[in-house]
C-alpha cells in the first residue's frame, strides 16, 4: 500500500511533469542557437502544411494557422521529447474531415474534448495502452490514410469542382469529371510536384568533397531542400498574382484568408445550423466514438514518431507524459479555435538526415497481414471502423494461443508426462481439459501423472479446478498425481486454492522415484535412459 502511494506521488512530482525543468538549468548560447535555426526553418514548413491541412479536414485555411499556435508553447513546458513538434497532419485532418462536416465549431469542440480525453487518460497514467495497438494495426491505418490522401487532392490537382467528401463517392465522381480538368490547374500542379521532389533528391546529389564551394551549396541545398514546401507555396502565389494583375485566373484559388489571431476564448458549446440551435449533448452525440478514436489516434501518431527519434537520438519518452502535453495542447488550442492536432512527422523530421521508411517495412509474418488488411481496407470506409476492427482482430490474434494451450504428452510405461506450456487460464480450459480427457482419462488402463510446469507461466482458478478434478478421478483410481518445477507464483495459486495432497519435486527423476518407489531400479534405469 505504501509503496503503491509512493509511486502515485512521483508520478506527480513537479519535474516529471515538468521536464522544462530537467534541462532549462542546462540551457546554453549555443543551444538557443541551434533551437533559433530549428525553429525558423520548421516555421518554413508549419505555414503552408497548415493552410493545406485546413482544406483537408474541411475547413477554411485559416483554422489551420489558428491550429499551429498553441503546440510550441505547451510541448516546450510539457513534452518530452526534444526533437517533436505538435500541430496539424495529414491523417489527423483527413480522420477529422468526415466527422465535422466543415463545421468549424464541431471541430473545436471536438479539439476540447480530445484533450480532455488526453490529458485524463495522461494523468492516470495510461500511457501503456500503446502496447494494445498492435504494429500492423498502424501500418494498415497508415497506408490508408496515406491512399485516401493523394486520392482526395487529385480533385484539387486538376481543378475539379463539386466533388462529394465520401471516399468511393469522390473516387467515382474525380474519374467521371476528368473531362473537366482545368489546365492551368493541372500544369500548376504538375510543375509544383516536380519541383518538390527536385528539391527532395537535390542534396543527395552534391558531392562529398572538401571543396569550399561544394559545401557552400551543399548548405543552400540543404535549406532549400528544408524549406521546399513554402518556396513551392511562394512560387505558387507568385504565379497566381502575376496572373490576377493581369485580370486573367487559369486556377481555382483559396479566396480571400481571414486576417489576424481569433480572441483567446473557452470554446463554443453548441452551434447553429439554419436558425436551429444545436446543443453540446447533440454534438457529442454527433461525434460518438470519434471522441475515443481521435485521442486515441492522435496519441499512437504522436507517440509513435517521438519514440522513432528517441531510439535514434538515444534518450528516453514517457508516453504518459506525451499525453498530457498533446491533451493540454489540444484544450488550450480549442481556445483559439483549433481543430485536433498531434505530431507531425514531416515537421519533426526537417532536422534529420535518415531517410522515409515504408510501411509495409513491419508485414513479416501473415498473423501481421490479417489485422494490417482489415485495418487498411475498412478505413476506406470509415477510418474508426477500421481502426476498431484492427485492434480486434490483434487482440483474437494475441489471444488465441491463450485458447489452445500447448501440452506436449510423453507415456513412460505406467507414468505419464504432461508438459503444458505458456499459461492455463479460463481462456484454454476447456482445450486442456479435453487434453486431459484423450490423454489421461479415457485411456486403459489409466496411468499416473507428473504435471512438468518447468515452462508453465501461470494459472488461474479454472485451471486448478481442472487439476483438482483430474487428481480425484486419479486417486478413485489408486493412482498419484504430482507435480514439477513450480514457479513460484504457480505455486502459490496453487496452495491458495487448497488442492489436496499437493506433491511438487525439483526434477521428474525425483517424482519417478516417489511414484514407483526405489526398489523398482529397472524400470528407473529404463527411464533414465530415455527409452
Amino acid at each position: 500500500m505504501v509503496r503503491c502511494l509512493l509511486r502515485c506521488l512521483s508520478a506527480f512530482s513537479p519535474r516529471r511533469r515538468f521536464p522544462l525543468l530537467k534541462w532549462i538549468p542546462k540551457y546554453s548560447l549555443h543551444a538557443f542557437g541551434l533551437d533559433t535555426i530549428a525553429g525558423l526553418t520548421v516555421g518554413l514548413t508549419v505555414v503552408p502544411q497548415a493552410l493545406a491541412y485546413a482544406q483537408l479536414a474541411g475547413l477554411s485555411v485559416q483554422f489551420g494557422l489558428y491550429s499551429s499556435i498553441m503546440g510550441g508553447f505547451v510541448y516546450c513546458l510539457l513534452g518530452t521529447s526534444k526533437d517533436i513538434t505538435l500541430g496539424p497532419t495529414a491523417i489527423m485532418s483527413a480522420l477529422i474531415a468526415p466527422l465535422v462536416h466543415g463545421d468549424a465549431v464541431y471541430a473545436t469542440i471536438l479539439a476540447f474534448l480530445c484533450g480532455c480525453v488526453q490529458l485524463l487518460l495522461g494523468l492516470l497514467q495510461f500511457g501503456f495502452i500503446m502496447d494494445f495497438i498492435s504494429e500492423p494495426v498502424i501500418k494498415g491505418f497508415t497506408c490508408a490514410a496515406s491512399i485516401m490522401i493523394c486520392i482526395t487532392q487529385v480533385k484539387n490537382l486538376l481543378g475539379l469542382q463539386g466533388i462529394p467528401r465520401q471516399f468511393f463517392l469522390l473516387v467515382y465522381h474525380t474519374f467521371a469529371k476528368l473531362a473537366e480538368t482545368r489546365p492551368g490547374d493541372a500544369i500548376l500542379s504538375f510543375l509544383c510536384i516536380t519541383f518538390l521532389l527536385l528539391l527532395k533528391v537535390m542534396r543527395r546529389k552534391v558531392e562529398d568533397v572538401d571543396s569550399l564551394t561544394v559545401k557552400i551549396v551543399k548548405k543552400i541545398t540543404w535549406l532549400a531542400s528544408s524549406g521546399r514546401n513554402a518556396l513551392v507555396i511562394l512560387a505558387a502565389a507568385l504565379v497566381s498574382f502575376a496572373f490576377s494583375s493581369l485580370h486573367l485566373q487559369p486556377f481555382v484559388i483559396t479566396g480571400e484568408v481571414k486576417p489576424g489571431l481569433p480572441a483567446f476564448h473557452p470554446p463554443p458549446f453548441s452551434d447553429e445550423r439554419n436558425g436551429t440551435v444545436i446543443t453540446f449533448s447533440h454534438i457529442v452525440q454527433d461525434l460518438g466514438t470519434a471522441l475515443l478514436v481521435v485521442p486515441l489516434i492522435g496519441f499512437l501518431e504522436s507517440i509513435a514518431i517521438a519514440k522513432a527519434f528517441a531510439s535514434e537520438n538515444k534518450y528516453p519518452v514517457d508516453p504518459s507524459q506525451e499525453l498530457i502535453a498533446i491533451g493540454t495542447t489540444n484544450i488550450f488550442g480549442s481556445f483559439l479555435s483549433a481543430f485536433p492536432v498531434t505530431g507531425s512527422f514531416t515537421r519533426t523530421a526537417v532536422n534529420s538526415q535518415s531517410g522515409v521508411c515504408t510501411p509495409a517495412g513491419g508485414l513479416i509474418t501473415e498473423l501481421n497481414m490479417l489485422p494490417f488488411m482489415l485495418t487498411f481496407g475498412l478505413c476506406f470506409y470509415e477510418m474508426q471502423i477500421g481502426i476498431l476492427a484492427g485492434v480486434a482482430m490483434s487482440l483474437i490474434i494475441a489471444l488465441y494461443p491463450l485458447t489452445r494451450p500447448i501440452v506436449l504428452v510423453h507415456y513412460t510405461g505406467p507414468v505419464v508426462v504432461l508438459q503444458p506450456r505458456g499459461a492455463l487460464l479460463f481462456l484454454g480450459a476447456e482445450s486442456f481439459q479435453e487434453v486431459l480427457q484423450s490423454k489421461i482419462l479415457q485411456v486403459e488402463p489409466q496411468l499416473s501423472v507428473i504435471l512438468d510446469c518447468s515452462w508453465l507461466s501461470s494459472l488461474d482458478y479454472t485451471a486448478v479446478v481442472a487439476l483438482r478434478e483430474l487428481q480425484a478421478a486419479l486417486q478413485a483410481q489408486r493412482l498419484r498425481l504430482a507435480f514439477v518445477a513450480l514457479h513460484a507464483d504457480v505455486l502459490e495459486v496453487l496452495l491458495r486454492a487448497n488442492l489436496p495432497e499437493l506433491k511438487h519435486f525439483e526434477s521428474v527423476e525425483q517424482a519417478l522415484n516417489w511414484m514407483l518407489g526405489s526398489q523398482d531400479t529397472e524400470y528407473h534405469r529404463e527411464m533414465h535412459n530415455g527409452n
